[in-house]
């Protein structure tokens, strides 16, 4: 039985990776071996390792690195951390394979611990591109350091191949987090209303905000002029918390502050995966600057404000409304997003992240591949531009 072991840091993660940690567990031919860190082991951000026990994956092992500080320092030490943690993890126990998600800081020490100890790894979500975050170079690092790669896109998995990586560890595999809405019985307004105390009177607008970690040290004119547009408009406002990254205590502590004077402005820690998937169904608008409203939002057909660079150079698709850091510009994007207009010429819209099917193709890859120097051994491609 080949034991495939999986790094989930954050909600973030977990809700993408949860079809294929579904697939792995329900495979006779392959053992799940889920390493568990960073956030999830956090009550500052909700604890939500009691979301993974809840679900019923069994916890190989877990990993605390996470320090209690969004400092540039702070965050560097808990790299440092993170990758002792992860080093004495695979001395416990070494998985056959890792797989890791995105881009991360805390997956990128996972990927420097697994190094010397000839762990190949598996990387969903490569070549991609968010120009505004230290994650960029985070992903393409992570990239190089993999043997095996999942794409979301044609355009991501050319990209990878660009990068030198052989075209046979490049699996075009679609988003994984598009499994989980294939077939997905969203929450009625009703049992929203009842199990998260929201109101849907007034038109309901989704933020989730993060963060522009290469420009962190703007976060708080950042958040304000976020919060400044949002005061434009008689909506209820559903406020979901941002990511451990750089600064991200200013936005936690800006939008806990403003929701004590707005009745009907929430504040989540962690909403969970059908709950938040629930109100992105529900919801007249998105915004902020996560990656859920560039890969998920589409497949909901839901308009979303995207603000400034944290997702600048991802593929979109055109419920995607680009703005700038400006409340007036924050206030013209809402404004179309709320719409009747626009959210018309969304009907036909595609994801062009896929439409599932993606756990199914990352599974076959794991099992089918060949655990020999082959795969460990890794050459540099050079890529023909057609």
């Amino acid at each position: 039985m080949r034991v495939v072991g999986v790094v989930t840091v954050a909600r973030s993660d977990y809700g993408i990776y949860y079809p294929l940690l579904s697939a792995i567990k329900k495979d006779p031919d392959l053992r799940l071996h889920l390493i568990v860190s960073g956030m999830h082991l956090s009550p500052e951000f909700g604890l939500t390792v009691k979301d993974i026990e809840a679900d019923g994956f069994p916890i190989g092992d877990r990993v605390e690195m996470l320090l209690s500080s969004d400092t540039p320092e702070g965050i560097a030490k808990s790299m440092g951390l993170a990758a002792i943690g992860y080093a004495q993890s695979f001395s416990r126990f070494r998985p056959d394979i890792l797989v890791l998600l995105g881009d991360r800081f805390e997956m990128h020490a996972a990927a420097v611990a697994a190094l010397p100890f000839k762990i190949p790894l598996a990387h969903i979500h490569g070549g991609e591109s968010t120009e505004g975050l230290i994650d960029e170079a985070i992903r393409h690092s992570i990239t190089k350091f993999s043997h095996l790669h999942f794409a979301s896109t044609q355009i991501y998995g050319d990209r990878i191949m660009r990068m030198g990586e052989e075209p046979w560890r490049v699996v075009v595999s679609g988003a994984p987090s598009l499994d989980f809405l294939q077939g997905f019985k969203a929450l009625s307004r009703s049992e929203l209303e009842t199990q998260l105390g929201l109101k849907f009177t007034k038109p309901t607008i989704l933020v989730t905000y993060h963060p522009v970690t290469l420009e962190h040290e703007d976060t708080e004119i950042h958040i304000r002029e976020l919060i400044a547009a949002l005061e434009k408009f008689d909506c209820t406002v559903v406020f979901t918390y941002p990511n451990a990254d750089t600064s991200g205590r200013q936005v936690i502590q800006k939008i806990q502050e403003v929701a004590l004077s707005h009745s009907d402005w929430l504040v989540f820690v962690n909403l969970g995966q059908k709950n938040y998937f629930s109100v992105m169904s529900q919801a007249d608008a998105m915004v902020g600057n996560s990656s859920s409203g560039i890969i998920e939002a589409a497949s909901f057909k839901l308009p979303v404000v995207n603000i400034g660079n944290r997702q600048r150079g991802r593929v979109r698709g055109k419920n995607v409304i680009d703005v700038a850091h400006d409340r007036a510009e924050i206030v013209t994007g809402i404004k179309k997003a709320l719409s009747p207009e626009f959210r018309s010429e969304l009907r036909d819209l595609a994801n062009p992240y896929g439409a599932g099917g993606a756990a199914t193709r990352i599974v076959q890859k794991l099992k089918g591949v060949s655990l020999d120097f082959s795969l460990i051994c890794k050459r540099f491609h050079d890529y023909q531009v057609q």
